[in-house]
């Protein structure tokens, strides 16, 4: 079966997980630096409000902060979270597949060109997409993503010793006092 999004779905681009833990907070979508200006572009262009965050840096030293960020995050809009600030929630109007419509699927970043695809080797599907909870693994269909994922891995690949990870201190009311704000060891 060939990938495609289920009818009327949008979870993608509105549930935000806890990533890699809950300390962490909710991640947003991933954005690497040179994605960053063309995003905040976006955002003019369309009248968002955006949050961007980073989200994985390295060192050459084990304390302090990161010297380089890799990659950045773009934050939900929602107190915990949840829901891409360029998803059409407000206008009747639908995406091809009947969910919310993205404002910028044209000029959408890597992460959502990649997605549902995680892993390239072997080929790993996110499980919470709502596609793979009925086909783990899709017969075609997926290069596209599979040529994103593996362009961030190319950009995000780095032989610097020490890798940081920015907790987003955003979550669900009920864990606030559980997650962290600022950049980790990890």
């Amino acid at each position: 079966m060939d990938f495609s999004c289920v009818e009327g779905c949008s979870k993608c681009c509105v549930e935000r997980e806890y990533y890699p833990k809950m300390e962490f907070g909710k991640v947003g979508v991933l954005i690497l630096p040179e994605e960053t200006d063309g995003v905040k572009l976006l955002a003019e262009k369309h009248h968002i409000k955006i949050t961007i965050l980073p989200r994985i840096g390295t060192s050459y030293k084990k304390s302090g902060e990161p010297d380089q960020t890799l990659a950045y995050q773009l934050m939900g809009i929602e107190p915990n979270g949840n829901t891409c600030p360029f998803l059409d929630t407000e206008s009747k109007e639908r995406s091809p597949h009947g969910g919310y419509r993205c404002k910028i699927y044209e000029d959408r970043p890597l992460a959502c060109r990649a997605y549902p695809v995680i892993e390239s080797s072997p080929v790993t599907l996110d499980t919470k997409c709502k596609f793979c909870e009925t086909c783990s693994i899709p017969s075609g269909n997926i290069n596209s993503e599979l040529e994103s994922l593996l362009e961030i891995k190319v950009k995000m690949k780095t032989n610097v010793p020490y890798i940081w990870r920015y907790a987003t201190g955003i979550g669900d009311k009920e864990n606030k006092d559980q997650i962290k704000t600022g950049w980790f060891l990890v």
